[in-house]
């Protein structure tokens, strides 16, 4: 691998040759390619690290744009999903880099898959349940990764390396229940910290993957920049104290299936996300049936059908988003007027 455009950060002696030969020999993994994930995606590839697939259930809106700094309108207009934008993209800036674009939604049924071969997960996803599942397949197969989260104008990120530090459930046994934490819907998102906390997520996972472990942030650190702040606390000292779910009792059921639910609320969308595990649908034959109904437009990777107030898109997989409402039982039944079970 030709060395030379890596130059500026050889030079930095704790990386160096020999690190940036590591890099090019990494593997990982952007479950999530929104905010946070797109601009992991841009640093990790810029960096040289040499296989990178990126798994994302979305399409590319324009009400992203002011946080997604890898898209733009043309992205938009084209109704991309967002992996496939971002490998478009990756691809010109770095074509070292075998970028792995994978549309679809990170479950129990495929992310040990997912994972396969994969030296680190980061985390560029949107909610809890996503993260726990991560976290179980993490500490079953000991793949270090990289939590990360942001909302307002306030992150937080915590790097975990299974059997080293805690994990995420040491830290929060259960997943907060829905309506619990705050979304973006409610309470907004600047820019500005999707950068930092996307930054602080790539060097720890360049750190990992450059054989620099034991350079690896202990600390669990939460960022405002709203208010010029940031704290550090001991991930050690946060541990609790009785024998954690997953590291010691090896329970994982995120992982099983036992916990989660089969649709989400997406973050600042108005939009629910339905998923039928098992599902097939040939988008060809769909968009025949859909003639008359509404405007429907289509391209390799999805259909979309606009009925007013709601829009639909139809996955190969058989999953859908649908826009319009942030009531899963309303989405349930347009999928099932619509398209069918």
């Amino acid at each position: 691998m030709p060395l030379d455009r890596y130059i500026r950060q050889i030079r930095y002696p704790p990386l160096g040759e020999a690190g940036q030969r590591r890099l090019a020999e990494g593997r990982a993994l952007i479950c999530g390619c929104g905010a946070l994930g797109s601009t992991l995606a841009n640093l990790l590839v810029r960096a040289g690290v040499g296989r990178v697939r990126i798994v994302d259930r979305d399409f590319v809106d324009v009400t992203n744009l002011h946080r997604q700094s890898l898209f733009d309108e043309q992205d938009v207009a084209a109704g991309l999903p967002k992996a496939i934008a971002a490998a478009e993209k990756l691809g010109r800036i770095n074509s070292e880099v075998q970028v792995e674009p994978v549309v679809a939604d990170v479950n129990p049924g495929n992310i040990e898959s997912l994972c396969d071969g994969v030296d680190v997960i980061v985390d560029g996803t949107d909610n809890f349940e996503t993260r726990f599942l991560i976290n179980d397949v993490a500490v079953k197969a000991g793949i270090p990764w990289v939590y990360g989260g942001c909302l307002g104008a306030e992150g937080q990120t915590l790097t975990i390396v299974p059997g080293e530090t805690p994990c995420l459930r040491c830290l929060m046994e259960d997943c907060p229940p829905p309506g619990a934490a705050p979304t973006c819907d409610v309470a907004g998102i600047l820019g500005p910290i999707v950068g930092a906390i996307a930054s602080i997520e790539a060097l720890e996972a360049i750190k990992i993957l450059s054989g620099n472990r034991q350079a690896i942030s202990r600390d669990w650190m939460v960022i405002d920049l709203w208010r010029n702040q940031i704290r550090r606390v001991s991930a050690a000292s946060l541990r609790d104290e009785g024998d954690c779910p997953a590291c010691k009792q090896r329970q994982f059921p995120w992982l099983s299936g036992k916990e989660g639910s089969r649709s989400a609320v997406l973050c600042g969308r108005n939009a629910v996300q339905l998923t039928y595990p098992g599902a097939t649908v040939s988008l060809e034959d769909l968009a025949r049936k859909l003639e008359g109904v509404g405007q429907v437009t289509r391209n390799p990777f999805l259909l979309r059908l606009r009925v007013e107030p709601y829009e639909l898109t139809v996955f190969p997989d058989g999953r859908a988003i649908v826009g319009g409402t942030d009531d899963v039982a309303t989405a349930r039944t347009l999928y099932a007027k619509y398209i069918g079970n």
